[in-house]
């Protein structure tokens, strides 16, 4: 969703095509139109190829691919936006830790 919005937009920007973008991916045209589209969850992998074809930064990619999964588990949790507060204060307290 965010992380397919992303790529699309940068795709359009750069003037490629579905086929060229996939051809680098090594995945057919369909995949990353499901990619784009948030129908179908992108590889780790593919960030790598992605972020140096458009020229982004690796990072930004990751946040959103992550950003993707977290979004997908709380979705339609009533209580997403407190589980998301919660696991914040666990990871920040861990962080300290290591």
């Amino acid at each position: 969703m965010f992380f397919g919005n992303r790529i699309r937009d940068l795709r359009v920007k750069k003037g490629l095509v579905l086929r060229k973008v996939a051809a680098h991916m090594d995945v057919d045209t369909a995949t990353l139109s499901k990619i784009e589209l948030g129908d179908r969850p992108a590889k780790r992998e593919h960030l790598i190829v992605l972020s140096k074809l458009y020229g982004v930064d690796l990072q930004e990619l990751e946040k959103l691919w992550l950003t993707d999964k977290v979004y997908e588990i709380i979705e339609y949790e009533v209580q997403g936006l407190s589980v998301l507060k919660e696991a914040e204060a666990a990871y920040k307290k861990l962080k300290k830790v290591f």
